[in-house]
This record gives C-alpha cells, structure tokens and sequence, in this order.
C-alpha cells in the first residue's frame, strides 16, 4: 500500500487517504454528468450512443490514471463539453464532415499535443502569460462554473429579452438553492467531505420530490456496451487530400483544447496555492501529456477531444493534492461501466452546491489582481467576464490575452511583453480570421 502511495506522490506527513478518496468522489459526482451527455451530443453526429458511453468512459479512465501516476495531480480528465459540441454540431451537421472524419482530426490533435508537450512547448506557453491574469484566470472560472451551476439546477433560465433571469421557483430550483445553503454551512463548520455529502443529501432528497428520477425496471448493474462500432473508425481521405479546411479544424481544435486545459490547470491551482513562489504549478509538463495521451486514447475508442475538467476544482476544494484523488477518479469511472444507472440518476440539482460553492473559493484570487493600473485591470477584467459570457474558457484566455498585448503594446509598456506572447497573440488573431473566411 505505501508503495502505491508513493507512485502518487502521497506523503502521509502532508496528506490523509480518506481525504484524498472523498476528494475523488466528489470529483467524480460532479462530472459525472458528461456519461449522460456525450452519448446524446455525439449520438446526434450518428455514432452509436451506447458505444461512445463505454469509449467516454475508457478515455476518461485512461487518461485520469496516467495524471495519477505520472503527473501525481488531482486532476480528472473526460471527453470535454463544448469540444464535443463543436465535433458534433459544427464538424459533421454544419461543416459536412463524416464523424470518422472529425474523429481523424481529434487523433492528429492529441498526437500533436504530445509531441509540443515533449517539447515543452505548453508549459512554456504557461509560464509567460502574467501574473494577473493567471489570477484573473481563476476568478473567471470560479464565476463560469457558478453560472453553470445555477443553470443547470434552474435557478437561472433563458429569457429572450435579458438572456437569462431567475427561474421558476419550483422542487428543482429550491433542492439546487438548499443545496448550496447546505454546503455552506457544512464549509464553515469545516465538516470534511462538505461538498461529496451534499451531493448525496440532495440526490436522496430529490427522490419524493421526483427531482431524482428513478426509472422503471431499474437495475442497478448493466453490461458494458461494445465500442467496436466506433473505434479505430478513422477516414484521412481529407488529409491526404491536402484540404485546407481540413488542417484549419485540427488548428481550431488545438486552439481550444490547449486553453481549455491551460486555463483549468492555471485557475484550480493559483485558487488552491499549489505553486512555487514564481507562480509556477508543480509537475504542469506531466499533467499537460496526461491531456495530451487522453485526446489521442479518446479519439482511438471513438470519442471527442478529451481534456482536463474544471470540476477537478471541487475535489482540490475537498482538500484533494495527490494523483490519489484521481486514482479514485478513474476507479469510479471504471465501476460506472458496470453500475451506469446508479450514477446516472443523479440530479442536476444536486451539483449546484458544488459548483457554486467553488465557484466562490475560486473568486478569493481576484484580491491578488492589480487594479491600480488600467493595463492590467482592463485585461484581467475582460478575461473574468468573457468566460460565463462567451460559455467558453478558451474564449476568455484568448480575448484577456490579446487585449493584454494590444493595450501593453499601444500605450508603450511593451518591456511587459515576452516573446511567447506577441507569437500567441498572432496565433489568436489568426484563429478569428481564419473564422471570419
């Protein structure tokens, strides 16, 4: 068992396993959602919605096992929300592409992570975006995974003049509010384990309330549907074609990838204090390849580009800091293999706490960001707001980051700029032309 341990990176003079297993737990529960999801978005590109669940969940697995034992970092990795949507509904029912097609591109995509990854290209890319951003980074996604929260356990809904607005007060909404009332108080009685116990108080309590759906014939143990439908289903017709559109989506699904992950690895670890004094984050080049390895594993079993979750934030707020809680992580998806109805039935509702709830320790940064000078308040402002406005992570990176070289550049503070980031900020405004043709 110590040697186990050890190949995590626990050491029983700093950590505590059942800390390190609730954290895994609650990790798991609040992403467990994308087993529901992902079958539904990429069934509606055609594939065979019971043969991307078992894929979803070997990718998942695979991919959180190699930053458990490689990268020792509490992160979980799955197939990513947004990235699977842009497969689905842009790639094949928009752009025309067949998903054998749009799975090659996911394939060509992790093999090149992996080969910027070895040449530590990502982890440079890390180091020189500033300080205040990386701050900014972290308040943005603490406020984006709030809103998600508060969405999905309707609280807040669509509203054709506003865009959103309170929702209706009804057993969802009230369980999601209790929820986070309930976590709450939990947290301030520092009662370990605060966020994994709300989640199942509110899962049982939805049960009469008809929050929890239990549907009929309900069996709790399931078999494994094969993934031979759709792994190993790649067609480079495109590639060897030499297609610019083609090489333009693996660009764009680079771009979204890499930010994706950066800006969970940046916000989950600036919020927990899991870098050194120069800001740097413990074993980042590791935890990137685990990304990198999970896209390339993903897109082979026939799923979308896979990538590090910001809900790894609810289990680092449960006190999890070692590849132990994310060992638990990719157990827990193994189990779901056999038990998928158990952990399907958890509601929406019952994650609101957890979201929010991280939502608020992740905003603590924004005491750390300079807002005395303009240049840096402006930037980290629109990178914290363009997050929940644009849905998209990725999209709030990319526009803090080129405000920040635009508005360093135009008012002559460029001894503020590195290299790495007049490149990036090419690359960005390339990223929006490329759209715009």
């Amino acid at each position: 068992m110590k040697t186990l341990l050890t190949y995590l990176g626990f050491d029983p003079t700093k950590h505590v396993v059942k800390t390190e297993i609730l954290a895994g737990i609650t990790t798991f529960l609040t992403m467990s959602y994308i087993l529901a999801v992902n079958p539904l978005i990429l069934g509606d590109a055609g594939m065979d919605k019971g043969a991307v669940f078992s894929a979803t969940i070997i990718a998942a697995a695979v991919a959180t096992l190699v930053m458990a034992f490689y990268a020792k970092l509490p992160y979980a990795l799955a197939s990513g929300m947004g990235l699977n949507a842009f497969f689905a509904y842009t790639l094949v029912l928009v752009m025309g592409y067949s998903w054998e097609e749009a799975l090659s591109a996911v394939l060509l995509e992790g093999i090149i992570f992996i080969i910027l990854t070895s040449l530590k290209v990502r982890e440079a890319i890390v180091n020189a975006i500033p300080l205040n951003l990386r701050y900014a980074i972290s308040v943005g996604i603490g406020l984006f995974i709030a809103y998600i929260g508060l969405k999905n356990g309707g609280v807040i809904v669509s509203n054709e003049s506003t865009i959103t607005t309170l929702g209706p007060w009804n057993a969802n909404s009230i369980l999601a509010i209790s929820g986070v009332i309930l976590g709450g108080i939990l947290l301030t009685l520092k009662v370990r384990g605060a966020l994994f116990f709300t989640i199942i108080a509110i899962t049982i309590l939805g049960i009469p309330l008809g929050v929890t759906q239990i549907p009929e014939g309900f069996n709790l143990i399931s078999i494994p549907s094969s993934i031979e439908p759709i792994a190993f289903k790649f067609d480079f017709s495109r590639l060897l074609a030499l297609d610019i559109d083609f090489y333009i989506v693996v660009f764009v699904l680079l771009l979204m990838d890499l930010f994706d992950t950066l800006g969970t690895f940046i916000g989950a670890a600036t919020s927990a204090g899991m870098v050194d004094e120069n800001g740097k984050i413990k074993n980042m080049n590791k935890a990137l390849m685990a990304d990198a390895i999970g896209t390339t594993v993903g897109a082979i079993c026939g799923t979308s580009t896979v990538t590090t979750y910001v809900e790894s934030t609810t289990g680092i707020a449960e006190g999890g800091r070692t590849g132990l809680t994310s060992l638990t992580v990719a157990v827990f998806f193994l189990i779901a293999l056999f038990f998928s109805p158990l952990f399907l039935i958890i509601p929406s509702a019952a994650t609101t706490s957890a979201l929010v709830l991280v939502g608020i320790m992740m905003f603590r940064s924004i005491k750390n960001i300079d807002f005395t000078r303009m240049s840096e308040a402006l930037p980290c402002f629109i990178t914290i707001v363009m997050m929940p406005f644009t849905a998209s992570i990725s999209e709030g990176i990319v526009l803090g980051m080129l405000s920040y070289v635009f508005i360093k550049l135009l008012s002559g503070k460029t001894r503020d700029l590195s290299v790495i980031m007049y490149i990036l900020a090419a690359f960005f405004i390339l990223k929006y032309v490329v759209v715009l043709l």
